[in-house]
């Protein structure tokens, strides 16, 4: 039997899929990154099961994660965002996946791309870390607070450094395996 991180064990299929097959993974993809920042802001008071099981809810809503369509989703949109059972029907958080688009275009027009600018804050490359348990994790990090800080500048929403920090983790920018998971040596030197 494998050994997992243990938030991961005895969850239901799709939460230890995500496990095993995409968190801790380095992503460089702007639709990924728009996606999980949808994804976890959307989680901010609730749990990560909670936000996975409306996955494709998700996906369906915000256009297969467009970010050029959700950036002009009209107010009537917004609207019958607000009745759709496939998402979290949380105003402020349906409203800031299209605040978030916006500036997300703006981000790519200053930098090339989200990903060139995300990766900036942890130089370029993943930080490994070494977590023994999942006390050991921290909910923040001195470049997620610095990225939280930035991305609230520009005019994002839900990005407090622990959402961010939870991005950072999903999209592989750290690595925060523990270290008897079985992803924590599959994810190092992935880049």
């Amino acid at each position: 039997m494998k050994q997992r991180c243990g938030w991961a064990e005895g969850q239901f299929d799709a939460y230890i899929k995500y496990h095993d097959e995409e968190w801790g993974v380095p992503v460089h993809d702007d639709k990924t990154h728009f996606e999980f920042l949808i994804l976890e802001g959307a989680q901010a008071g609730l749990s990560w099961a909670t936000v996975l099981k409306k996955r494709e809810g998700y996906r369906e809503a915000f256009a297969s994660f467009d970010f050029n369509k959700v950036a002009n989703y009209s107010e009537k949109k917004i609207q019958e965002l607000i009745t759709f059972d496939g998402i979290i029907k949380n105003k402020l958080k349906i409203r800031s996946a299209v605040t978030n688009a916006q500036c997300f275009i703006e981000v790519q027009k200053e930098f090339g791309s989200f990903d060139e600018y995300i990766w900036s804050f942890v130089g370029g490359e993943p930080i490994v870390n070494q977590r023994k348990t999942m006390a050991d994790v921290p909910a923040t990090s001195p470049e997620s607070d610095a990225l939280s800080k930035d991305l609230k500048k520009r005019g994002f929403k839900f990005v407090g450094s622990t959402i961010i920090y939870a991005h950072m983790q999903a999209c592989g920018l750290v690595n925060d395996h523990t270290t008897d998971c079985f992803r924590y040596k599959e994810c190092i030197g992935l880049k």
